[in-house]
């Protein structure tokens, strides 16, 4: 996994303090870091989990559609700003790792540092309970 440069750096801290669930990738897409917050939802402390490549955590934390059904990788709003680097949102279904089932709505945005470099990207994801 890359080094991380000033601006992940500065994401990881600013999302340590926030109290909405914060979710941090690469430019690969490999987990960076997620928060304390985003713990709760997704079953796992960040400590246990660590950092995972994007074939991992698009997969095991079950994000499922509105009808129940699996979601592919490519669908979620995270994938879509790493692969186009342009802000996404969506709302979906997510199966923790302790199989609780949260409705969630996420916008995700990429982390585009000077001059023009894509560093990465980061997914802001809360419990919704709108259609």
């Amino acid at each position: 996994m890359a080094t991380n440069h000033i601006e992940i750096i500065l994401c990881r801290q600013l999302a340590d303090f926030l109290t909405v669930p914060v979710f941090l990738t690469d430019p690969e897409g490999n987990l960076l870091f997620y928060n304390e917050p985003a713990e709760g939802l997704l079953g796992k402390r960040y400590e246990e989990t660590g950092q995972m490549a994007v074939e991992e955590w698009s997969t095991i934390f079950k994000p499922l559609d509105l009808d129940g059904n699996v979601l592919p990788p490519e669908s979620l709003p995270l994938v879509i700003t790493l692969t186009n680097r342009q802000p996404a949102s969506g709302v979906f279904w997510i199966e923790s790792l302790t199989g609780e089932k949260n409705k969630i709505s996420v916008t995700a945005f990429p982390i585009i540092g000077r001059p023009d470099r894509f560093l990465g990207a980061v997914a802001i994801f809360w419990k919704t309970t709108t259609p």
